[in-house]
């Protein structure tokens, strides 16, 4: 039987084996070649603190806590994007055949059942660490419409992340005159320069707000994406923009400590705080655009190059090695930039 990396407990991967059931109209059989996970959104499940805040209620727009205890532990699998070769395909299906090469959503396992519709041919000569990087790629590409990034702006990215990454490079796309990357990692600042960051900043080892309003003539980043979930990093984007500029808040933080300060900086000079998820629709600038034309918009940009995740997916481990080496994004995130898998 095929088997998945799932979290079994708290704190505890292990591989799980499942059954393939057959397929039904409009879907794939496809054998994994490649993987990668999410780390951002992962870290809130595997971590517990998206639980925790109780389910959203979509007609109030709210989440509620039940009362009572927390709900029981339920295990999952873990990853996100997956590249393999098709198998089998259900008789309906005439958009994919045996032997073609896609791209997917899926957790780590051996063997994906998958909706066609749902699955990207692989452009030949595609690098599958490009590939795996459309996720992020989605969600760059909304932070930077969301903030508006226009010709000439000064960008100041905070957290590089994969996320992050796409940032520097979709703001660079959008004509950016400056593009600044802030990050405490090493690891990730290297991967920043490589995706064509102008100044890379420790937050550590300087003041990152000041530091970037040097580097833009003192003015300030016109538009700065927080994309670290670190309270300290949303801080330093408040201090890093412009007057009146944009702070766009991307992240998917667990609940801030106290220590927020909103009456210094962002009293004084008055910029636009923008929260953006590319999912969640409809998008601002509905009906012109929504999610599906903004991964058809990044899936064009990775398959002509003008994108690439040649950098950032790091390390690649085999899918063996996935339930020791998966938690190191917990611990020892100096060694991760995106967790990658091979089959």
């Amino acid at each position: 039987m095929p088997r998945e990396v799932q979290l079994i407990a708290p704190g505890k991967l292990g591989m799980v084996e499942y059954e393939l059931k057959g397929l039904e109209a409009g879907q794939v059989r496809v054998r994994s070649e490649f993987a990668a996970a999410k780390h951002g959104t992962e870290m809130a499940f595997v971590k517990g603190y998206g639980a925790g805040r109780g389910g959203y209620d979509r007609k109030l727009g709210v989440f509620i806590r039940p009362d009572g205890p927390p709900p029981e532990f339920r295990p999952g699998g873990v990853g996100n994007m997956f590249v393999g070769e098709v198998t089998e395909a259900a008789a309906d299906v005439a958009s994919l055949k045996v032997g073609d090469r896609v791209l997917g959503y899926g957790c780590f396992r051996e063997v994906h059942t998958a909706s066609a519709d749902g699955c990207r041919k692989m452009p030949a000569g595609l690098s599958w660490k490009s590939a795996v990087c459309l996720d992020p790629a989605d969600f760059a590409l909304a932070a930077v419409r969301d903030g508006n990034v226009r010709v000439g702006d000064n960008v100041a990215v905070f957290g590089m992340g994969a996320i992050g990454l796409m940032v520097v490079q979709i703001a660079r796309l959008a004509g950016a005159a400056r593009v600044i990357a802030v990050d405490p990692l090493a690891n990730r600042r290297e991967v920043a320069e490589a995706c064509g960051a102008d100044l890379v900043l420790d937050p550590t080892a300087c003041d990152a707000g000041v530091e970037v309003r040097r580097a833009t003539d003192f003015r300030g980043a016109d538009v700065a994406v927080e994309y670290s979930g670190a309270v300290a990093a949303l801080q330093a984007a408040i201090r890093a923009v412009a007057f009146g500029g944009t702070v766009v808040a991307g992240a998917y933080p667990a609940p801030y400590p106290a220590g927020l300060d909103l009456g210094a900086e962002a009293h004084i000079n008055i910029p636009n705080i923008v929260f953006s998820r590319a999912c969640s629709e409809p998008n601002r600038e509905h009906p012109r655009w929504d999610e599906k034309r903004i991964y058809a918009t990044c899936w064009r940009l990775i398959r002509s190059g003008k994108l690439t995740g040649e950098d950032i997916v790091t390390p690649v481990v085999p899918f063996e090695a996935l339930p020791e080496e998966y938690l190191k994004i917990a611990t020892d995130p100096g060694a991760n930039v995106k967790l990658g898998a091979t089959f």
